[in-house]
Order: structure tokens, then sequence, then C-alpha cells
């Protein structure tokens, strides 16, 4: 006999998407996972991240792409970043390979087309819940990125979550007194934050930063 999950009887899953009809659909989804489970829904970053105000408020995260507060894989490594120990499940309408590889690049440990059936999705989960990794099988994800590649997500995987937020704000062509005021700090610590991106991405300008930044966005 199958034996049941460690979180068959609590557990708590955050849905992540900004539209309330698929937010149902996957909490419809995922209701025959557990006898008792709390899911929690979130339509920003902003409202995921606060949904998660420590690592034990939460055993998975089910992240859309594209929603308020996200700009293509920054949202999903800027989860990582704030909170490692979380796993998290990239559910999105892209079903290409370069999408999915570049999500499993920036440490999602698995990845959910929209179209994925339902008991499909039930099998996903539990496989990620397990410790495992769980990309749609019929998708072949060819070779991984190319050393330089790889080298410069794990870069921008290696920011903060503040950090992430200042790149975010550099590449849409904000000045440092426009991000600390958008970021309610100090210029001093814009300019502290700007000179930590450059020395971890590996690039010695803010242009270098963003184009280095364009790897976060979506393919297409």
């Amino acid at each position: 006999m199958e034996q049941n999950s460690p979180l068959e009887e609590k557990g708590t899953i955050i849905i992540a998407d900004d539209h309330p009809l698929f937010r149902g659909a996957l909490r419809q989804a995922i209701s025959g996972i557990f006898t008792t489970l709390r899911v929690v829904e979130a339509g920003t970053l902003d409202e995921t991240v606060a949904a998660i105000s420590s690592p034990d408020d939460a055993d998975l995260v089910l992240l859309d792409l594209k929603m308020p507060g996200v700009s293509g894989f920054s949202g999903l490594a800027y989860l990582r970043a704030q909170h490692p120990s979380i796993p998290i499940i990239v559910v999105s309408g892209a079903d290409d390979a370069a999408t999915i590889r570049t999500c499993m690049e920036f440490g999602a440990a698995g990845y959910i087309p929209k179209t994925t059936p339902t008991e499909t999705m039930n099998q996903a989960i539990r496989a990620v819940l397990a410790g495992g990794h769980w990309t749609p099988p019929d998708i072949p994800l060819g070779e991984s990125p190319d050393k330089e590649t790889g080298t410069l997500i794990r870069r921008l995987a290696s920011l903060t979550p503040q950090q992430m937020r200042v790149l975010t704000l550099l590449s849409e062509g904000l000045l440092n007194k426009q991000i600390a005021y958008e970021l309610s700090v100090s210029e001093a610590t814009i300019k502290a934050h700007v000179s930590a991106i450059l020395t971890k991405l590996g690039v010695e300008s803010r242009t270098q930063a963003v184009i280095a930044a364009s790897r976060l966005d979506l393919p297409g």
C-alpha cells in the first residue's frame, strides 16, 4: 500500500497567480492531495512574500511567472533568494523547453504548464513535496545552458531580495535617487546595493548589470 505523504494531515501551499479563476482551479486540483490542507492565495509578488513570514509558513509555493511585481524570472529568483528552503513549482502558460530549463536553473523544484491535467499536477506536487523535482516528461529540455550563461544565472540567483529589487528598478531606467524613494531607503543604501550587485554579477557598470538582468526576461 502506498504510504501517505508526511504532509497528508496538514500543510500549507501558497498559490501565487493574479487570475482568481485559475487560483480556484489550482486549489481544486490540489485538494485531493491532503485530507486537511491550508491553501493561501496571493495575486501579486508582494502578497506572496507577505504570506511567507517565516520558512515554517509554507511547504510549497505554486508560482506564476506573470503577475504584478514580477518581471520574467525575477519573481522566482527573488523568492529563491529570500526563502531557499521552500520548494517552488512554477505553474505557467508557457510550455517551451527554454523557459522550463531556465526556471530549473534559477532553482525551481518543478514546472507545470497550465494545460497539465489535474491528475498529473497532483503527481508533480507529490514528487516535489517528497523532495524530488518534476518537469513535463513529454517536453525534452535539451542541453543545459552554456557555461557562461549558467554562471550568469547562478550569479543572478545569488542576489539578495533587496538587491534583486534594485536591479529590476535599474533595468527600468530609474536613478539611484528614484530607487531610494521607491524602496523608502537612503540614496547611500542604494549606492551600496548597486556596488554589491556589480560585484556579484562580475560586471563593471550599471549598463552591464542591466544587460545581465535581461536574462530575467521571458523568451519571446
